[in-house]
């Protein structure tokens, strides 16, 4: 697969177990696998979510808060844990990561270029961007519970030129119906044009952890595929998939971007 930069999203249900405790088995598999497509040559931006989760289990909580300076507490706590991790793992493999902390207030027009010089310069650097939302201050997304990183990975997609935005799930993919429910539910491997008979099928919402579902997971492929951008969704508790999808090999849904803006 022909592919110089990819924006890869993972998300809590990924990098925790059920506990918000580090799945340490998932982790250490995702950043060797990410740290070796990078030496490949690929350039590679993280788009991570966890940090409730984590602050959660550091917290000693065993339910997602509700109201919003107790989500807050959780994010600031589980950033910390969250990052430590991940700078601790790939620096193993010789890789420097760095913290994006972002919020819809820095993505508007006027300050949006200061986000894409450095996202630029640390990507140039050769070092890994690790995005996430900033939690502590982003009360709007808190408060929306709508699983923002998936739009947010969309967005730093479209920012950074990406050609193609990789989507970690709990599960294979979009199917035509709940896999969860219906054990005759099949796997669509390819879709090109998101209609309302895939916004149906995209229903379903997020772990306990996370916020996310299917739904804003065909959001985010809205946005990327508006500026020709393909996403996937790819199954998540085998970070190996990757090398999949950089071998060329068909695995989970592919949104197809139109043809027109290649």
């Amino acid at each position: 697969m022909n592919k110089k930069r990819v924006v890869v999203k993972v998300g809590t249900s990924t990098l925790t177990h059920a506990t918000g405790s580090f799945n340490i088995r998932h982790l250490e598999s995702l950043v060797k696998t990410l740290s070796d497509i990078r030496n490949s040559g690929c350039e590679i931006v993280l788009v991570s979510s966890g940090a409730i989760g984590l602050g959660m289990a550091k917290l000693g909580l065993l339910q997602r808060p509700k109201d919003t300076p107790s989500k807050q507490a959780c994010a600031a706590v589980g950033q910390c844990e969250l990052m430590n991790m991940y700078d601790r793992l790939f620096r193993d493999y010789n890789i420097t990561v760095a913290q994006v902390l972002l919020t819809k207030y820095v993505l508007s027009d006027e300050r949006k270029e200061n986000v894409v010089n450095a996202l630029e310069k640390i990507i140039a650097s050769g070092a890994i961007p690790i995005v996430n939302e900033n939690d502590v201050v982003a009360i709007d997304e808190l408060e929306l519970e709508v699983g923002e990183n998936d739009s947010l990975a969309a967005i730093v997609s479209v920012i950074v030129g990406a050609d193609l935005l990789i989507i970690m799930s709990d599960i294979d993919g979009l199917y035509d119906s709940d896999p969860r429910t219906n054990p005759a539910a099949k796997l669509i491997s390819r879709v090109e044009g998101i209609t309302d008979e895939i916004e149906k099928s995209a229903s379903g919402a997020g772990t306990m952890l996370g916020t996310g579902g299917m739904a804003t997971k065909v959001k985010a492929a809205r946005i990327a595929n508006g500026y020709g951008i393909d996403m996937l969704i790819i199954n998540g508790s085998r970070p190996e998939n990757l090398y999949d999808v950089f071998d060329g090999k068909v695995i989970g849904t592919l949104f197809a971007a139109d043809k027109k803006h290649d």
